[in-house]
């Protein structure tokens, strides 16, 4: 609590008094990520993950460049796992090859294949704890031995698992981004991001953070730290709900593949029930018939709502080929596996019943 106060006062004030801070990043300021608000935020973020310290940004895109340009410059290599969100591509396949950033892409769940990507100037290795849009589970405790085997960083996107479902700190990651947008915040109504882990790493990033000017405001860490205190009641529902409906799918016949780790019927199944506490509310499918019988069923059902993002209290449906993915090439998209009809569903908190129906009155359209 601040003074007392049950819900967090939102400190609307760009600057604060001058304290003979002897550092410029500790001068109290809201691009320098310290005022009350943020403060709030970094020590609640590394508590849930059982980490050492924590940092929001401006987005979930902010926390990615500025982490990864924070390790990386000109001469170096990233190992990056070979299916990732679309923005996270574009940043590594457009804007980092002119700052002479390479990178390698390496599966996931084949980590004897992964000292191949291997460099002299390699500083680090990226992966997501949950792929999107694939929804595969990459080797997370490879990840981690291989990082440390070879004097990288270890560092994975954990949005689509949030912090109730897998802590990446617990099992040896040095960072861990997340789209603070998504399941933290919960409500789709602000744009955050995080990067949680070793205190000294989130030091040297916050100061690249400082001098790029990616902070969050006021009132959206407000809405952020609001956001977080429903976090494991949403999250747990969302496990349950979204393994019904990956079970309800996967049995009709109209279906030609589920994507859900908590499905038994999944590659890395037993990976997951190892790892995570729950599958998370993410999943994407395939129908019979392509893009055309997708674009039928998203426009025939009635409670998820058609647009991108995802985690929020509404379930979210799209074609990521369309959206998260619409900046990869059709080629790249299909080195990925990522079909032009694939469906991603984001399940939102809407009664498991109520959109088992819906979709089965979708699916009877067909």
């Amino acid at each position: 609590m601040i003074e007392g106060a049950v819900s967090m006062p939102i400190f609307q004030s760009s600057t604060f008094a001058y304290r003979g801070e002897n550092d410029y990043h500790a001068i109290r300021y809201i691009r320098l990520n310290n005022t009350p608000n943020h403060v709030a935020l970094h020590k609640k973020l590394a508590a849930i993950e059982g980490a050492e310290d924590a940092l929001v940004t401006a987005s979930g895109m902010a926390a990615i460049a500025g982490t990864l340009l924070t390790l990386l410059g000109t001469g170096d290599h990233l190992i990056t796992q070979d299916c990732l969100y679309g923005g996270t591509h574009d940043l590594l396949n457009v804007e980092f090859p002119r700052l002479g950033i390479t990178h390698d892409l390496v599966d996931g769940s084949a980590p004897a294949t992964w000292s191949r990507a291997l460099k002299p100037n390699t500083k680090a290795i990226y992966v997501e704890s949950i792929s999107n849009p694939l929804i595969r589970v990459a080797d997370l405790k490879a990840v981690v031995a291989f990082a440390r085997a070879h004097g990288l960083v270890s560092i994975i996107d954990n949005t689509f698992t949030s912090p109730v479902n897998f802590r990446p700190a617990e099992h040896g990651f040095d960072l861990s981004i997340h789209s603070g947008t998504k399941y933290l915040n919960g409500h789709s109504d602000i744009v955050a991001g995080a990067v949680i882990g070793r205190a000294e790493l989130i030091d040297r990033i916050n100061r690249t953070q400082g001098h790029l000017g990616g902070a969050l405001d006021p009132h959206a860490c407000f809405l952020l730290h609001r956001g977080m205190k429903t976090l494991a009641v949403r999250v747990r529902h969302q496990n349950e709900s979204a393994l019904k409906i990956a079970t309800f799918l996967q049995a009709r016949d109209e279906i030609m593949a589920v994507n859900y780790p908590g499905l038994e019927s999944h590659p890395e199944y037993a990976r997951a029930r190892e790892l995570f506490d729950g599958c998370g509310g993410m999943m994407s499918f395939e129908l019979q018939g392509g893009v055309r019988t997708a674009e039928a069923f998203i426009n025939a059902v009635k409670l998820p709502i058609s647009a991108p993002s995802l985690g929020g209290v509404e379930s979210l449906i799209t074609r990521p080929a369309t959206t998260s993915h619409v900046g990869m090439s059709r080629a790249d998209r299909a080195r990925a596996g990522i079909g032009d009809g694939l469906i991603r569903l984001s399940v939102g908190l809407e009664a498991t019943d109520d959109l088992i129906a819906d979709f089965s009155q979708a699916l009877g359209q067909l």
